[in-house]
């Protein structure tokens, strides 16, 4: 068994493997999704726990398992088929394996407006669900140009602050519908392109091409996504038009024996990927369970057992 990716997705899925005396090797790049943020939320035991000392820990109990190797490394390519799959490694080593577990993940592409991404997970975040009760209160704006993310400037404002600000980065035009809510809900629409934003968490001033700024405590932008690795489409999985892979109930992609887990994965037709370190673990360990007994059976076969 290879699993590719170390992030919360990728261990777990280790983890029932090597509990069920399974051979897996972990390649982890080292890379994941959510390394700026100093927390994470709604793990039940773990709500503001430090991502990136889940992964530690994770990694500490996958020792436990002879059967498991934790190797740091990078899949460049994967082929084959079930029960026949060849990885190749970016230092040239190749290791083969019966069943492929894809936790690969994505990556956040903030708009290339200065400070966005050296600011990404400090001061500016992404998820109302993961950072939104730690800005109850405080000036925020929204950055979101595509009018289909507008809406998330409304959602803040009806939860958690009366002081919203969204910042269309010169889109000149919403949507009435989409206007009307924002209106109903107080939060301010201004249309001025962007130029950059500075200042530490806590204290940002987003600067405006005419000139003007505009003090927040915290800025909000839901950046576009792409996937970390191809290795997927490479396999010949079918990718959904927003990026991510196909998988069915089981997280079982449509090329029998691999499966993706965690940001990679999506459950079509669910119209929109839900990203959270709890439900990435989960996929891991259901993708684990289902392997475990697809090669259970395929061994009783192989045998010749009734």
């Amino acid at each position: 068994m290879i699993v590719v990716g170390g992030g919360p997705a990728g261990l777990s899925a280790a983890l029932v493997f090597g509990r069920q005396r399974r051979s897996v090797l972990v390649v982890d790049g080292g890379r994941v999704r959510n390394a700026p943020a100093a927390e994470m939320h709604m793990m039940l035991s773990r709500d503001g726990f430090d991502p990136a000392e889940l992964l530690a820990i994770g990694r500490g109990e996958l020792a436990a398992y002879p059967s498991v190797e934790v190797r740091p490394g990078t899949v460049v390519a994967a082929e084959g088929e079930r029960e026949d799959f060849t990885v190749t490694l970016a230092d040239g080593a190749r290791e083969r394996a019966r069943r492929l577990v894809l936790a690969t993940g994505q990556v956040d592409e903030p708009y290339d407006i200065p400070g966005l991404r050296e600011l990404w997970g400090t001061g500016v975040f992404h998820c109302p669900f993961c950072h939104g009760w730690e800005a109850s209160g405080r000036t925020l704006a929204v950055v979101a140009a595509d009018p289909a993310e507008a809406m998330l400037a409304a959602y803040l404002a009806d939860r958690f602050s009366d002081d919203v600000v969204l910042c269309t980065h010169g889109t000149e035009k919403l949507p009435d519908e989409i206007t009307a809510r924002l209106e109903l809900r107080g939060v301010r629409v201004d249309t001025t392109p962007l130029t950059e934003i500075t200042g530490d968490p806590g204290d940002l001033t987003v600067h405006f091409a005419d000139g003007r700024t505009l003090r927040r405590e915290a800025v909000f932008h839901k950046a576009p996504t792409r996937q970390h690795s191809d290795l997927a489409a490479g396999l010949g999985a079918e990718i959904l038009p927003d990026g991510t892979v196909r998988v069915d109930e089981l997280q079982m992609t449509t090329v029998p024996g691999v499966a993706a887990v965690g940001d990679t994965a999506k459950l079509a037709p669910v119209p929109a990927a839900t990203t959270l370190v709890v439900l990435g673990a989960a996929d891991g360990v259901r993708a684990a369970l289902w392997m475990d007994g697809d090669l259970f059976r395929a061994d009783l076969e192989r045998d010749g057992a009734p």
